[in-house]
Formats: C-alpha cells, structure tokens, sequence
C-alpha cells in the first residue's frame, strides 16, 4: 500500500500516485461530475471521480461509494495527484483510483450555527472545524516556546501533586475528596510546592499542569478545572524581578506564534498577532484606579481590589496611551492578598505583588514571596489562620530559604485572548465547569 501523505504536504509532492485519508468534509455529487473535499489534521484537499467527469462507467463501486457517502465518514483514497492552478482548493487535486470507506458517519448531530452548549456536547465533532484544530497547534507552539525559554535559561521542570492533604489557598473553591481513611483536597494551584523547591536549592523552576477550583462562576473567564503555567524564582530583589521574567517568557511565546501562525491566524481569525515591546506598562493599583475613575467608571467594590470592568478600562487606557495590550498592576493591597505575599519595607499595607491584564482580562497574579520565617507566621495569623495547620508549609522556612517569587497564570485564558475569542469554553479541549462533566 501507498504510505498516507499528509495534505499539508501534498503541494511539494510529486504528481503521480498518492494515498490520502481523512473525514469527508462535502460531497459534489451530480451527473456529469462527483467532487470529495476530504480533510485530514494538516488541511484540506479536493477529490474528483475522473470516470465521471470523462463521461465512461469507470468502476461503479466507487461512483456508488461517492454518492452515499455522508459528511464526517473516514476514508482512504489512492489515485493520481495533479497539479492544476485553476483547482480553487490549493491547486491540486487528486484523481480518485480506490477508496475504502474506513468509518461511516452518521448525520451531524451539530451545525454551525449550534450554541457552544450545543457543540460541547458534541466536542469530538466541534473539534474537526479548521478553526479548532488551529487553535491547539497555535497553544502547542506557544508552550513549546515557553518550555524552550525557561530551559535556556536554566529552569527545572516541577511536578507537584494534585492531591493534597489541606489547601494550598483557602478553604474557600476547595474540591475535597475520599482518600482511604481520611479525606484529601485537589490542588488549587503548585504554590506551596513550587515554594519548596527554593529552599531544595532548585533557584528555578516551572510547571504546567492541571489545578482545581470549585468555584460556581459561569462566566467566559473561569473554569473548575484549568491548566495553570507557574514558574518560581530564587534570588529577587522584589516582584519587578517576577515581572521582567513573566514578560521575557510571553515574548518568547507570542514570538513563536507569530513566525508560525500568523498568517494562519490572520486568514481564520482576522486578527494580527501582535509581540508585545518591553517593559510592559506598569501602574500601581491605586493610580489606575485614578484612571480608571477619570474615564467615568468608579468600582463599585467594598474591598481594595479591582473589578472586571475597571481591567477592561485600564486595558483601554494603555492600549491608547502606550499601544501595548499588556499592564502590569502592582502593588495590591495587604487585606486582599494571601499571607505569604511580601509586603512593601515602608507601608505594609502594600505588598510587592502583581496582576497582569491582557487584552482587558486578568490572566496572571505574581508576587515576591514572604521568606523570612518569624514575619511570615505573623501574616498568617493576621489572615486568621492557624500556623499549626500550616507546619508542613512553614516548616521550610524554618531551616534557610532565599528571597523568591513567582507567578500562576492560566493557559486557557491567555489563549482565548490571543485568538479573541469570546470563551475559554472555545480554547479548553474539554471543558469543565459548575454544570459540566461530561464528555
């Protein structure tokens, strides 16, 4: 049997025999002509019955597959490919000699029009759109670049467990499950764990890796289960050292993506990948709340934190005043951020900590990390917690640590803002939330 060739390739091949296979995208199936636009995870190519086209019987078997085959059946093709500029499809296509119907179809249970609900349901199906399928190789290229820049640079990969013995954020969108004879929690996030490995003497390290948050919201940005990019750091003076690594590692991503998606991007999605100029914006929380409040819209919060209409306004703000699509807001509040976020030298009502804003949506907080043991237990208690329930934790600043810190960012959310699309529903291969488990 003739090896499969990919139809991505197919325009530097050679005109002469060739085998083909994917899902049947459409069916022209008339009288004097039987057209087969089959695609395959590269791309999409044309078919055509010669015999039918050239007016002889040709083999019936094949003129009568054509005609019942439906939408989505896998076939194999062998025949002759040719090379014709007047051929709309990439100018190629492939005069059809055998086909082997490998797994027929039944009717789509989905449209184009179909609610994303709708298409959920049906992911495997969902997922044959061109649009998807650039969508997971545009986050597979970014990952890789990301993976590429940290190991450059000297990082260590981390894999931290998903079951946990307590939180490793807050009782609060706690998952907790049975396990054996007592009861264990999924992950909120790695901090805890990327935290050991500075006094480990690891200096560097990244994960990507699934973490949970039993959070009920149904909004476009937030998921139960999400895959979260974190990376942690030894030796920082403060949290500017997390930021200037967080942007050096997006511009190696969005890099990436644009020298191998743009124009794919572009032709799909109608948007130019932008790479984003360092140093990123920087505003301290409370001047962008001023900013913001100058642009007409006052949070409406009780507590010191920023809202999402108030990220859309300072997203907005620095699109037009700098041209960037990312803000850095620094320097958050001590009553709103958890107790092992550093707090300024001179205002401990401050701390050194971060929220990155991309395209109007927070997609990342980072912070210098609290290290010094006696402070530390301090802000614990503050937060009214029990440092007996954090031993393990404290225990690690107990025997020498190095000032450090570090970033949680979630991938899906990055991906959708890149791509603009309206949902992590639409970026996430299967997703997870309040009301949904399945598929």
């Amino acid at each position: 049997m003739t090896s499969r060739t990919l139809i991505a390739d197919l325009a530097a091949a050679a005109e002469g025999p060739v085998r083909v296979a994917g899902w049947v995208d459409t069916v022209r199936d008339q009288k004097k002509v039987q057209f087969i636009v089959l695609r395959d995870e590269s791309g999409a190519a044309q078919l055509v019955n010669p015999a039918v086209r050239e007016g002889d019987e040709g083999d019936p078997t094949i003129t009568d597959a054509i005609s019942s085959l439906t939408t989505g059946s896998f076939i194999s093709v062998e025949g002759e490919l040719k090379k014709d500029e007047r051929v709309k499809l990439g100018g190629l296509e492939v005069k059809i000699g055998a086909l082997e119907v490998v797994g027929a179809a039944l009717d789509s249970p989905i449209a184009d029009d179909s609610s994303i609900d709708k298409r959920l349901d049906w992911r495997f199906l969902d997922l044959r759109r061109p649009e998807q399928n650039l969508i997971f190789r545009v986050q597979t290229t970014f990952l890789h670049a990301l993976r590429t820049y940290w190991v450059d640079n000297g990082f260590i990969e981390i894999h931290t467990p998903k079951l946990m013995a307590s939180a490793s954020e807050s009782r609060a969108e706690l998952f907790e499950v049975d396990y054996f004879e007592t009861k264990a929690y999924l992950a909120q996030s790695p901090q805890f764990f990327k935290q050991m490995a500075q006094p480990a003497g690891f200096g560097k390290v990244f994960e990507v890796a699934p973490a949970f948050r039993a959070d009920p919201s149904f909004t476009s940005r937030h998921a139960t289960e999400f895959i979260s990019v974190d990376a942690e750091i030894s030796w920082v003076d403060s949290h500017e050292d997390v930021m200037r690594m967080h942007e050096e590692l997006l511009v190696a991503g969005l890099t990436a993506v644009k020298q191998k998606h743009g124009a794919e991007i572009e032709a799909a999605f109608g948007i130019e990948v932008t790479v984003p100029a360092t140093p990123f914006p920087r505003i301290p929380l409370a001047e962008a709340k001023e900013i913001v409040a100058k642009r007409g819209y006052t949070v409406p919060r009780n507590d010191a934190d920023m809202d999402p209409e108030g990220e859309r306004q300072i997203a907005a703000y620095v699109k037009e005043e700098y041209g960037h699509e990312f803000v850095f807001l620094t320097d958050y509040a001590s009553s709103i951020r958890p107790f092992y976020h550093r707090r300024h030298d001179e205002d401990a009502g401050l701390t050194n900590s971060y929220d990155l804003i991309f395209n109007g949506v927070e997609i990342s907080t980072g912070a210098q990390r609290e290290h010094r043991i006696d402070v530390l237990v301090e802000q614990a208690k503050e937060k009214g917690l029990d440092p007996e329930e954090l031993s393990f934790y404290l225990d690690f600043f107990r025997y020498g640590v190095p000032p450090h810190g570090g970033f949680g960012m979630g991938l899906s959310r990055v991906i959708m803002l890149l791509l603009h699309q309206p949902s992590i529903r639409e970026v996430t291969y299967l997703f997870r939330g309040p009301n949904r488990l399945l598929p």
